[in-house]
């Protein structure tokens, strides 16, 4: 094989890994490196199944928690209230997903949505990050969220559907606004991102399973072991990160990624399909 493939396979696990638990959009990130890296091996199945490697990192790292959790759901009202919180929130998605796959695939996987989308969201972030915008939280803990709130962040997630938007970004940004914290915001995102992605990878492997050829299934493997490593990585950070600040930085970085994307599909051609 190409060794060019394996660099390429490389930088987009990394690009995966960097962009998945930021709310700044890895789907979109991944369409518009894909374009610029002229990568479309395996039609498009990549971009989703190495998306496992960020769940694969979302359960190390919270391991021992879920550990914990299992042991005494069977008693803890709070855990069990919070798992059923997780199925609420995740509901929403893949129904509106499953039922306009087709038109989203046809429609808005492309640059020029992707940078709107970033801008709009970069907009968003500076709004609410604005003094009076964010309430007061009312849930300190994962294990406090409301399924009301619960089912408020599962509609907003549905948002990250269009490219661009960003799962983590909608969810997060959602969470604050119905009453988590920030550090539970973005935790419970964290743990969203286990239905959410697993299942979606689970379902696309599937779909084109008899297309996949043995070096196109290598090819998704090492980039969701890439991807999961720097997930793992991104996810011990941002936690950190989100603990002392506000998410200012992120808005800012979309708006200005989504107009250097406008330029670029403006003069050169970044629109074009990717070959091979």
């Amino acid at each position: 094989m190409d060794f060019a493939i394996w660099i390429k396979v490389i930088v987009l696990g990394i690009v995966e890994g960097l962009t998945e638990f930021l709310p700044i959009s890895s789907t979109g990130h991944l369409i518009v490196a894909s374009r610029l890296l002229n990568y479309n091996a395996i039609g498009g199945v990549f971009e989703i199944f190495i998306q496992l490697g960020a769940v694969v990192a979302v359960l190390i790292f919270y391991w021992s928690q879920l550990w914990s959790q299992l042991r005494s759901v069977r008693r803890d009202a709070h855990i069990q209230r919070f798992w059923l919180g997780i199925i609420v929130a995740f509901i929403p998605a893949p129904a509106i997903g499953f039922l306009f796959a087709d038109v989203i695939d046809a429609v808005l996987f492309n640059p020029t949505v992707v940078a709107i989308a970033l801008i709009a969201g970069g907009i968003v972030f500076l709004f609410v990050e604005r003094p009076g915008v964010i309430p007061a939280p009312t849930a300190t803990e994962v294990t406090h969220i409301t399924l009301r709130q619960a089912l408020a962040i599962g509609i907003a997630q549905t948002l990250a559907l269009i490219p661009g938007v960003s799962r983590s970004g909608a969810s997060i940004v959602s969470g604050m606004l119905v009453g988590l914290d920030r550090s539970t915001a973005t935790q419970f995102s964290f743990y969203l991102s286990i239905p959410t992605l697993g299942i979606a990878t689970i379902y696309t492997l599937v779909r084109n399973l008899d297309s996949i050829q043995p070096d196109q299934m290598a090819q998704l493997l090492v980039g969701a072991v890439v991807a999961g490593i720097v997930a793992w990585l991104s996810i011990k950070w941002l936690l950190g990160y989100v603990a002392h600040n506000n998410f200012r930085m992120f808005g800012y970085y979309r708006i200005i990624a989504g107009i250097i994307i406008l330029l670029l599909v403006a003069f050169a051609g970044l629109s074009v399909v990717p070959g091979a």
